[in-house]
């Protein structure tokens, strides 16, 4: 990086800074903190749901699954419109009736007080190892951009981590949202850029895929009944359409933003602006996998390092960021993966912190005396919170698998799970917290079980792939809690009482 590229990378993060003091020396309350008031613009909630749900995992991991196994997740797309209808019109609206800062507020009156810290403690837990896992893989790939050694990642993960928090806990939920707006936009540049700048190189659009590259990419059929199969076409899909309803039902990353808005109506306008910012960016990046395997199959002699191009998919982009791009737009481009990154830390800190205050300490009558202590507080276990993520940043680098895997194994882990317990809760008559928890127990069991199938059972030594692909972690976990949990509810459900 030339001087105007880490002079445009400076003026980015302290504006950040700078919005975050803006609206800061505004809140009175920890509503406005937490919630914007509830009154917030739904473009705005919109275009923040899609950079804290995929920004970083969007960034880095499409254009290094493209590049490296193929294309078969780019069928996930045809998922959304279902997803748009399943959650305007058939979940939001039972939601929208209740207005909560914590999700998990909506789980003590339905099933009582240990349902509702199960679910914020799985929230917790989720988040905490989610964003440590992407920080150190952003961090990871900008060591890469910046020309240094790996054994700078953990300062860079201070410093990405640092700005976020400090903003984010100046700020709260209006500046975590401004924020990823223009994180947004700078994703999305970067992304173009990129594109531009090898159609520039090649002189065209001779970098499109015009036929399978069996040399590069895996074997991905449209279906498989062996649930070792890495990638299925359906397998895909499937996977995009219980992760975005679950995220939805049950994160307080998703829900938080949800009670942001005026109403339902409302609420249903940001997930149509999420999903559309969602499939133009994802495509593009689609696009960028594409341009990238074009590029150095005709370069070979470019490639980060010796080896196959397969071998090295994940390190494309980061390395062509740092050696292939003019000044200036490298600049732009790592600010822009240093914006994916922040606006995954900056929206789970928040929501965190909204957690621990309202189901943990205020629940348990912890709450200060004044209003204006109570915002002081909550700002302070912001920067907490940031401080174990970045710590655990240090740790969680050694999850097997390329961007794309790791990331499904671990926003997979708990996904279902916790929006379980909300669909006990608001939609089964029946439903009891001893038959949740069996249930809730029984699903979590199975997701671990699946997701690091190959650490605990082997990996094919031919294929390389482990018994049972993650892609099956959402659907094995979703099946077995739903049915077990039924049952257990239906054993475990009150006697009336009748009168004689």
């Amino acid at each position: 990086m030339t001087a105007i590229d880490w002079i445009i990378l400076a003026v980015y993060a302290l504006s950040t800074i700078g919005l975050g003091w803006h609206f800061g020396r505004k809140q009175e309350d920890t509503s406005e903190y937490f919630v914007g008031s509830g009154a917030m613009n739904p473009l705005l909630i919109g275009v923040s749901l899609f950079a804290t749900l995929l920004s970083t995992i969007s960034y880095l991991a499409i254009p290094g699954e493209i590049a490296g196994k193929g294309p078969a997740i780019m069928w996930n797309y045809l998922m959304y419109p279902l997803v748009f209808v399943l959650m305007g019109f058939v979940i939001l609206p039972v939601y929208m009736r209740q207005r909560v800062t914590s999700a998990y507020e909506l789980l003590e009156e339905r099933l009582g007080l240990s349902i509702r810290l199960l679910g914020g403690a799985m929230f917790l837990a989720l988040r905490l190892v989610w964003m440590s896992l992407l920080i150190y893989m952003t961090s990871k790939a900008i060591a890469t951009m910046v020309g240094v050694d790996d054994k700078y990642i953990p300062w860079i993960v201070l410093v990405t981590g640092a700005f976020a928090i400090t903003y984010t806990s100046l700020g709260g939920l209006r500046a975590v949202v401004i924020t990823d707006t223009l994180q947004t936009l700078l994703l999305y540049g970067g992304a173009l850029l990129v594109i531009g700048t090898v159609t520039w190189k090649m002189g065209g659009f001779g970098w499109f895929p015009t036929e399978w590259k069996s040399e590069v990419w895996d074997e991905q059929p449209f279906f498989s009944f062996d649930p070792s199969t890495r990638i299925t076409i359906v397998g895909s899909m499937l996977s995009m359409l219980l992760w975005m309803i679950c995220t939805s039902m049950g994160d307080q990353v998703s829900i938080q933003r949800f009670m942001s808005t005026k109403d339902a109506k409302t609420a249903r306008k940001a997930i149509g602006v999420q999903l559309t910012v969602g499939l133009v960016v994802g495509v593009t990046l689609g696009f960028v996998g594409f341009a990238l395997l074009g590029y150095f199959d005709a370069n070979q002699d470019l490639l980060p390092k010796d080896g196959s191009l397969k071998d090295q998919a994940d390190q494309l982009f980061p390395h062509f960021i740092a050696f292939h791009l003019p000044p200036v737009v490298t600049g732009l481009v790592v600010s822009g993966l240093f914006a994916a990154a922040m606006s995954s830390v900056d929206s789970g800190v928040n929501s965190i912190t909204a957690v621990v205050v309202t189901d943990y300490l205020d629940r348990f009558g912890k709450k200060p005396e004044t209003e204006e202590k109570h915002l002081r507080f909550a700002r302070c276990l912001a920067v907490a919170i940031g401080a174990i993520v970045i710590g655990l940043s240090t740790v969680v680098g050694k999850v097997q698998g390329n961007f794309f895997e790791v990331t499904n194994k671990i926003v997979n882990l708990l996904t279902v799970p916790i929006s379980l317990l909300f669909f006990f809760a608001l939609f089964v008559p029946f439903a009891n917290a001893k038959g949740v928890w069996i249930g809730t127990i029984c699903s979590v069991t199975v997701a671990i079980l699946v997701a690091f199938s190959g650490d605990l059972f082997g990996v094919n030594p031919e294929t390389g792939f482990a018994p049972v692909s993650f892609q099956l972690i959402s659907p094995s976990a979703l099946i077995v809690g739903l049915v077990v949990g039924l049952i257990a509810c239906k054993i475990f459900a009150p006697t009336p009482n009748l009168e004689s």
